[in-house]
């Protein structure tokens, strides 16, 4: 509903009414659903659905809440799933990876299915998949390096998929990669009956996999086709990689999510950095399909355009969302389009049908790298318009005045670190990533209205210090192929050097790790992966008793055989090993652990793509203390994307203050609020049934050190 200002509030209120009794009439004639990630093929994240809208959201109330597994308190678990609602049965999956059907009206469970009966949850989950043909209908999802396929009436493993029910992941990639850490955190998209794929895999300096997109036949599970995102010898992009690339290097990985032009049978894929992703000594490049935008005739797997937006990655600038399928007015003419948000807090418009820049993109120079053996591309693309929606370097002006003693001590320490803004390379004096590895935009991604045509979409405005180390470095020879260089090398970036963890707690202090694990509980859990951490199943057994004996602060007994001479080996060949590592993901916190940048912290924004301008930024949540302070509200860090409806509102949880939002879509105000039982970091869905339109999020929590939550809610108005 556009709002009418001159109305008075009498004939705004006949209009509300009228609204909403025609809605009613629709909802009843035409039951709607969340068929896929994101609402559908082309990720809108939208809904047409407007009985609730900007004059009645404020009675929004508890329509259901459904517990999706016994909470584990003590457990740092997350939910980040986007839910499906299809027929009124909801599909979703909770913290440990269950997946679940309940009644979407009521939240009564239909069934359950446990894909980790036998082993520990590995991964989280993002979404799910539906596929239905004469009446028959099944989810597909991903778990650890499984996809799966389940009847949808029963939740049971449909046994003529693949192998009784289930492929592996890890099958059809180079030789030597089967051991290799990979899964799909982001559900692929149907075309159809074909479900493509793309997949997670290792971004450190260890061994990772090639991210490859597969196309699986959604029936049979069989493999239709692959396209490999590191070229090999004679294909398209070659010589953007050293000749041997194709063998031994990884990433380059389609991760956060497709989108599929289902009019001209493509697929559109944005893919990551190759690996590692800081170091790219051995990757010399452009390194062409890694940070694309990458568009594939669905049927075949064959390229059709491809528009890279960032050369030679070396700042984990993945793409880190699905693209979003639009059409645009532009000079009264009709342009189908596709946007495509980053983590830099940039939009990138394409013409659908060429690639071709719907607004100019300039080639900009950065400066070189100053790590041995490094190449930094010398230019990186930069739109032009639309303005980025969160800000692009971090000057002295710009550090907290959250209190003096904040101010002093993080101006001190901003002047210890390199800030030039965009693409200034890894050094091992540290180096500013602003916005940080988490976006700008995030794995959330963008809502799109096609009434206003304006894209929304949430950010973080957090700067983040990155620092390279040499992994051998401090390290004696006699310790060259000890417990505590592999542990350096393929554990430090999570955990520490000093293994304290990170302090948002995303990553474990494992430093006292003897007090709760023994050594073969240790060598199990690397083998097996677990949460967010992957297994490293391609360590010998010597290996991973070196990392455990350091870890248990024992003398190292074993010595992994010749796997660090091999390493070194390669890396000053050029191989696919790194001589860096980085002391961790570290947030630029200032002494009472807010960011160190002046607010805002996290903003939810609305861009007209068809002028390219940004129509408004507002906070997206608040931290109580700061408020009590007299502090306005700052934003907070947040996970976890947008739905707007054309009842004229945008639902978002996503903010470290727990709550759930429902913004004016034309003026960015707050309408309602509510409290979530634990984080809402994931993506509302928006439904219908008999009549009655419900918005459900998943309240997981666990991210940012706030507390885990197992449950979905959902509201609606009341009767």
């Amino acid at each position: 509903m556009h709002r009418h200002p001159n109305l008075s509030k009498a004939l705004a209120l006949i209009y509300l009414e009228a609204l909403f009794c025609l809605s009613v009439i629709q909802l009843q004639a035409h039951a709607n659903d969340w068929k896929a990630f994101g609402a559908d093929n082309a990720s809108t994240q939208y809904s047409p659905l407007k009985q609730i809208h900007q004059g009645n959201v404020k009675h929004l109330k508890v329509a259901w809440e459904y517990k999706s597994e016994p909470l584990n308190k003590k457990s740092r678990s997350q939910i980040q799933c986007n839910p499906l609602v299809i027929d009124g049965v909801l599909y979703g999956s909770s913290p440990n990876l269950i997946i679940f059907a309940v009644d979407a009206a009521t939240g009564e469970e239909k069934w359950q299915f446990n894909p980790f009966t036998k082993s520990n949850p590995v991964g989280v989950n993002r979404g799910l998949i539906f596929w239905e043909e004469a009446g028959k209908s099944r989810i597909l999802f991903t778990a650890s390096h499984w996809l799966h396929a389940l009847d949808t009436k029963t939740g049971h493993l449909i046994p003529d998929f693949g192998y009784g029910g289930r492929i592996d992941l890890r099958k059809h990639l180079r030789p030597g990669a089967e051991k290799s850490f990979i899964l799909s955190n982001t559900p692929g998209s149907i075309y159809g009956d074909l479900l493509i794929l793309g997949t997670r895999v290792s971004e450190g300096p260890g061994p990772s996999a090639p991210g490859y997109i597969r196309a699986y036949n959604v029936r049979t599970g069989n493999l239709e086709w692959v396209f490999h995102t590191i070229p090999h010898p004679g294909e398209f992009g070659y010589e953007t990689w050293p000749s041997d690339a194709w063998s031994r290097m990884g990433g380059a990985n389609a991760w956060s999510g497709l989108a599929v032009d289902e009019k001209r049978g493509w697929v559109f894929c944005p893919t990551g950095s190759p690996a590692f992703d800081f170091w790219g000594g051995n990757r010399k490049g452009k390194n062409l399909f890694g940070n694309c935008l990458l568009v594939l005739d669905a049927k075949t797997g064959e390229r059709v355009w491809h528009y890279q937006l960032v050369h030679h990655d070396l700042w984990d600038r993945d793409l880190p969302a699905s693209p979003n399928l639009i059409e645009l007015t532009i000079n009264q003419e009709t342009v189908e389009a596709v946007a495509q948000i980053t983590k830099s807090g940039h939009v990138f418009l394409f013409h659908r049908e060429t690639g071709k820049p719907v607004f100019p993109i300039e080639e900009r120079p950065f400066p070189p790298s100053d790590l041995k053996e490094e190449e930094a591309w010398p230019t990186q693309p930069i739109p032009t318009i639309p303005p980025p929606f969160a800000r692009q370097q971090l000057n002295p002006g710009d550090i907290t005045q959250i209190s003096p003693e904040s101010n002093t001590l993080m101006s001190a320490k901003l002047k210890s670190v390199r800030s030039g803004g965009q693409f200034v390379p890894p050094s091992a004096a540290g180096t500013v990533i602003f916005p940080g590895f988490d976006g700008g935009g995030e794995w959330g991604g963008a809502a799109w209205d096609p009434a206003t045509e304006w894209l929304y979409v949430n950010a973080n405005e957090m700067p983040w210090i990155l620092t390279m180390v040499e992994s051998g470095k401090d390290i004696s020879t006699a310790d060259i192929s000890s417990g505590k260089l592999l542990y350096r090398r393929l554990c430090a970036t999570c955990h520490g050097m000093d293994q304290e963890g990170d302090p948002q707690k995303t990553f474990p202090a494992i430093a006292n790790i003897g007090e709760k694990m023994n050594k073969a509980e240790i060598m199990a859990q690397m083998s097996q992966g677990k949460g967010v951490m992957p297994a490293f199943d391609f360590l010998k057994e010597a290996e991973k008793s070196a990392i455990a004996n350091f870890l248990l602060g024992g003398e190292v007994a074993e010595k992994p055989d010749s796997f660090t001479q091999k390493r070194e080996a390669k890396t000053k060949g050029g191989g696919d090993k790194s001589p860096y590592t980085h002391t961790g993901y570290n947030r630029f916190l200032d002494n009472e652990g807010y960011p160190a940048v002046k607010p805002p912290w996290g903003t939810l924004n609305a861009i007209d793509l068809k002028e390219g301008r940004i129509i408004w930024q507002v906070t997206l949540g608040e931290f109580k203390d700061l408020t009590a302070r007299g502090i306005s509200p700052t934003g907070t860090e947040n996970y976890g994307g947008p739905a707007v409806t054309a009842g004229g509102l945008i639902f978002i949880g996503a903010s470290k203050d727990e709550k759930f939002r429902a913004f004016d879509k034309f003026t960015g105000e707050v309408l309602w609020e509510a409290n979530l039982p634990a984080g809402g970091y994931a993506t509302p869905a928006i439904y219908a049934i008999d009549g009655k339109q419900y918005i459900v999020i998943a309240c997981g929590g666990g991210k940012m050190n706030t507390k885990s939550g197992a449950s979905y809610i959902a509201f609606s108005l009341p009767n």
